[in-house]
């Protein structure tokens, strides 16, 4: 928000779908592409049928009062599908609302003892949500029904997303070889605070749920990373801090 308000880095709604539209437009097999929010996150009432808990998941850029925010629909048209086979596509948001706010057709929860479990999300319409044969995997930083939090207990020096810095520190620290050893290190990170560990207190003890989804087209379905079978993640479902 500091920048220039007429300029292209300004977060408004146009600018966001457009940067969204210029990272997925050509992609090439083999390409590699990341995108990342952190900021506001919403719902609203979906009509279609689609959602079924009856709601679409939403981002809110600076001037949503005035403009709209964006849906998961857009979001999903925009980033997902166009994605070809060969090429990746990794989403890191960071805000309320965000469990399936890119509208992948699985999603994929899992515990700290390994076990995980995938979940159906297409719609019931038949309306096909995932990519063009590449590979989509979101990190997002709470459920649907869920809010995400900004804390100081981190940083220990500003208030920074919860899952952003959490996400940053398992890069930094060597925790990136799969998706459950990131999930992992992030997950104790807060854990650790939230026990005292960190002197976050108990405002981090319950800051935040992390979900993987992914889904992309192989045989008919979804093809699963093999690695997602040795994940160990925390428990989830812990009710997060509410700002």
């Amino acid at each position: 928000e500091e920048e220039d308000p007429h300029g292209p880095k300004f977060p408004s709604k146009h600018n966001i779908r457009m940067a969204m539209y210029w990272l997925a437009q050509g992609c090439q097999p083999g390409d590699s592409l990341v995108f990342h929010y952190s900021g506001h996150g919403s719902q609203q009432r979906n009509y279609s049928g689609d959602e079924a808990d009856g709601y679409d998941e939403t981002l809110c850029p600076l001037d949503f009062e005035t403009q709209g925010m964006i849906v998961d629909d857009e979001i999903n048209a925009a980033l997902v599908r166009p994605i070809p086979h060969g090429a990746k596509l990794h989403a890191l948001i960071d805000s309320c609302h965000s469990g399936t706010v890119l509208d992948l057709p699985f999603l994929c929860r899992m515990k700290r003892t390994g076990q995980y479990a995938w979940e159906d999300h297409r719609p019931r319409s038949g309306v096909w949500k995932g990519s063009n044969g590449g590979e989509v995997i979101c990190f997002s930083g709470c459920d649907d029904n869920q809010t995400s939090a900004d804390t100081s207990a981190l940083s220990k020096i500003t208030s920074t997303g919860a899952m952003t810095f959490c996400f940053i520190q398992a890069l930094e620290g060597g925790h990136g070889a799969t998706y459950g050893s990131i999930l992992t290190a992030m997950r104790n990170a807060i854990r650790n605070v939230g026990s005292g560990g960190g002197g976050g207190g108990d405002v981090v003890t319950s800051l935040i749920t992390m979900l993987v989804s992914g889904g992309s087209v192989s045989a008919g379905g979804l093809r699963q990373e093999p690695q997602l079978t040795a994940c160990e993640a925390f428990d989830v479902y812990r009710k997060p801090f509410s700002l």
